[in-house]
């Protein structure tokens, strides 16, 4: 009867989760829902737990963040697929209908991103799937552009993690989210992981998802949202390419790093974004990082020349627009 598992990280979602499980109820296709509360103090779990007694929740006492927060709900669905979704999101009625119909069709997918428009303004994509880049850059594919934009479903670097359905018996060979990300990237982090074993992620443009974003952090660009994104992009690169891939893409790493400096600076976040930095630095040094490193085998030469092209080709779509 149920064929995916819808999980939603809940922190203090007091203002959006009910109109979140109200279009969820509307779905085209039946759906089980987890809702993993990460120690909300707005009593948001209570809400659920009073007025959505079909939905199953898993409590932590604090906030762990989004990566162990969704990867409680992961292990707990007993379902062919996973649909990771953000609390501040309206998902569109057949949402969940075409990704599960894109999953069937793609048995080699590990996951498919929905077409993400603003909740405040939905004539403007929040985003089209997300790429990455040879500057050392995670960035919304489409994001704040007509709604009409990137209307064909294709082959995307990775799916944003706010609204994605994941083939669950391939996280066993992808890994599961890493929990060093307390927050962003790590979708792009999992997903660059995939490509590295040859399991695609795709973009589903039908799916239509609503969402209100930054709601927990405030804004697009704040300090704690800084210094934990500069530290796991140093983290990122550090996992996921060999040391031959650094090299050949140092001189615009290095470029990417000096624009991010510059701008953060101007903005009165330059103590966070170093902050960050060294932060990241530290994580891929110690044991801990060590042990997450993605060893390179020869067999997947060439899952990593598709990377490659990838970060180079997405330096001219990050600019070009």
């Amino acid at each position: 009867m149920w064929k995916t598992t819808v999980v939603i990280p809940n922190y203090n979602g007091m203002n959006y989760i009910d109109q979140c499980l109200k279009s969820l109820k509307k779905s085209s296709v039946a759906l089980k829902i987890i809702l993993v509360d990460n120690g909300s103090t707005d009593k948001s779990d209570v809400f659920v737990r009073e007025n959505y007694p079909d939905v199953q929740i898993i409590s932590f006492t604090e906030n762990t963040g989004f990566s162990k927060a969704v990867n409680a709900g992961i292990m707990a669905a007993d379902t062919e697929y996973v649909l990771l979704l953000n609390n501040d999101t309206v998902v569109d009625e057949k949402m969940a209908e075409y990704l599960e119909k894109a999953m069937d069709a793609h048995e080699n997918c590990f996951s498919a991103a929905a077409r993400m428009l603003s909740l405040s303004s939905p004539d403007k994509l929040d985003g089209a799937g997300d790429l990455y880049c040879a500057l050392g850059w995670g960035f919304a594919r489409g994001k704040d552009k007509p709604k009409d934009r990137y209307g064909k479903p294709g082959r995307i670097f990775s799916a944003c993690a706010g609204a994605a359905i994941y083939r669950k018996s391939l996280f066993g060979q992808v890994g599961y989210f890493d929990e060093n990300h307390f927050a962003y990237l790590e979708d792009i982090d999992i997903g660059y992981r995939a490509n590295i074993c040859g399991y695609p992620n795709q973009y589903i443009p039908e799916a239509v998802v609503y969402h209100a974003g930054s709601a927990v952090s405030g804004s697009r660009h704040n300090e704690f949202k800084v210094r934990l994104s500069a530290a796991n992009s140093v983290y990122l690169i550090y996992k996921n390419m060999p040391f031959l891939q650094v090299v050949l893409n140092l001189p615009f790493l290095l470029a990417g790093y000096l624009v991010k400096s510059l701008f953060f600076l101007k903005k009165g976040m330059g103590k966070a974004y170093f902050g960050g930095l060294c932060r990241g630095i530290r994580l891929s040094c110690s044991g801990e990082g060590r042990r997450h490193k993605v060893r390179f085998h020869m067999k997947n030469l060439p899952h990593y020349l598709w990377i490659q092209g990838q970060l180079w080709i997405n330096v001219l779509r990050r600019f070009a627009g």
